[in-house]
């Protein structure tokens, strides 16, 4: 199991040290969350920001745009320093031109759902993607409650995934996921587990992505 601590739960003010700190306790991916405010009811921060804090880390920056136009702002986020651009399939840009134009600039490609869409309607793509998002809370804020009801979307992604034979294809699972639920994921087939507030709130870091990485084995 991959560990990815979404930035969005931890303190803006240091958020440069903040990524050093989770490099530091075993993270895999760097999880940025960019929100719009339009596409989810929430903002974040942007590509500049990112920029900014590109060089606290040599961690792949998992970059999840919860943005209503994201094929307008590949270029931003490209330049930025991201390493995995996901997207969201109930987005407004062109999907396909949308995984295109990710790939076009050396960066991979992913797809989210959200809870109320199908794993079916990312089926179309999978061959061009290095990754699917299952969100399992509602997109926009941190500190939700996990949506157990959002495994057996986990189950048919990997079956599918199985079936074309897509040996690098990973599934990545956000929201409310923590030391309880991690190995219920891991079951069901999720390679990379985003862990906001289980991590950041934790009293050491280390310790807490450790516990979650040993409940998978």
């Amino acid at each position: 199991m991959l560990i990815a601590p979404s930035l969005l739960s931890c303190d803006f003010s240091r958020f440069g040290d903040e990524i050093a700190k989770m490099d530091k306790a075993g993270a895999d991916f760097m999880h940025l969350d960019v929100m719009d405010g339009h596409f989810v009811p929430n903002i974040t921060f942007g590509a500049p920001i990112i920029k900014w804090v590109r060089k606290y880390s040599q961690k792949p920056f998992d970059v999840h745009l919860m943005i209503s136009d994201p094929l307008r702002y590949i270029d931003d986020f490209a330049d930025a320093g991201a390493d995995i651009i996901t997207f969201h399939v109930e987005c407004d840009s062109n999907i396909q031109e949308t995984i295109d134009k990710i790939k076009s600039r050396g960066i991979k490609p992913g797809l989210v759902i959200k809870p109320n869409t199908p794993a079916e309607a990312v089926f179309p793509y999978l061959k061009d993607l290095y990754m699917v998002l299952v969100m399992t809370v509602e997109p926009g804020f941190g500190g939700q409650s996990f949506m157990a009801d959002m495994l057996p979307k986990v189950v048919k992604l990997r079956e599918q995934a199985d079936k074309l034979a897509l040996a690098d294809f990973l599934i990545e699972a956000d929201g409310g996921i923590g030391e309880q639920n991690i190995k219920l994921l891991s079951d069901a087939g999720v390679d990379v587990c985003v862990a906001g507030t289980s991590v950041f709130k934790a009293e050491d870091p280390a310790e807490a992505i450790n516990a979650m990485k040993k409940k998978c084995e």
